[in-house]
């Protein structure tokens, strides 16, 4: 499997959002799942992209009193899991987003735990 991952600015990321989701925003990561790949193709599945802000990684890792590396990890594995199908819109799902984050990363992630 691969994916691709884009690091950009808050205004880059703020243009995907809007275009992509209607919200005219900056916004920390954003996925974009691949779908299934055609009938008979070969190699390796896209899972899709993970677009990161590093305005908003730098800016949040400070407010947290995290570092750099470790918002990225945070975002890198919200993403992955939203690639992967998972969400966190009702309670339930939330948890479960939660609890896989905490499993990837070894503590807690983005998804509040409930």
């Amino acid at each position: 499997m691969e994916l691709s991952i884009l690091l950009t600015d808050d205004p880059g990321i703020r243009t995907l959002n809007r275009e992509w989701r209607r919200k005219d925003r900056p916004t920390d990561v954003l996925s974009f799942p691949a779908g299934e790949p055609p009938p008979g193709s070969t190699g390796p599945r896209h899972l899709g992209d993970v677009i990161v802000s590093l305005d908003t990684a730098r800016r949040q890792a400070r407010a947290h009193g995290r570092s750099l590396n470790d918002e990225l990890d945070l975002y890198l594995a919200h993403g992955l899991l939203h690639l992967l199908g998972h969400d966190h819109h009702r309670r339930r799902d939330a948890e479960r987003m939660a609890a896989l984050e905490a499993r990837l990363l070894g503590r807690p992630g983005m998804v509040p735990p409930r």
